[in-house]
């Protein structure tokens, strides 16, 4: 499990300093060596972090669809924090495709989900603030514009 986790956060790197070739063939290992070791929730996190790859690459819609069967076996399963990981990003790549109801629904899905787990007060902060921006801007808008 050391080296699954060396991966997920060699994709983390990756991923941030804009190298997505290099983490997208990472998370591909990443989730292999995750099925391989049997573990389902690992599995999961590991596709979810694959998928974020997919968000930077630009490729949205494969990415929703990653993270939407992630959230849905992470649900039946109540993996509680994998779902809310899957959720949170799924929202991500909706706000990124101008989805801002969808966004909306997984961020405070998210945020219910990380309560629910025992979430710190700092990681619930930091969802509500992702779910307050999106509420803001959804009420901006729904505003009509003086012309």
């Amino acid at each position: 499990m050391r080296s699954l986790s060396a991966l997920n956060e060699k994709v983390t790197l990756l991923r941030l300093v804009g190298r997505l070739d290099e983490a997208w063939l990472i998370a591909s290992e990443a989730v292999r060596q995750a099925r391989f070791t049997g573990d389902r929730e690992q599995a999961a996190a590991s596709r979810i972090r694959r998928a974020q790859v997919q968000q930077f690459q630009g490729k949205l819609d494969e990415a929703v669809v990653e993270l939407t069967h992630c959230v849905q076996e992470c649900e039946a399963h109540e993996w509680s924090a994998v779902a809310a990981f899957a959720r949170e990003n799924r929202g991500k790549v909706y706000f990124d495709q101008g989805n801002l109801d969808a966004a909306l629904v997984d961020l405070t899905a998210a945020v219910f989900l990380r309560e629910n787990d025992g979430a710190s007060a700092d990681v619930l902060e930091g969802a509500l603030a992702a779910v307050v921006s999106v509420e803001a801007l959804i009420a901006e808008r729904a505003r009509p514009s003086a012309i």
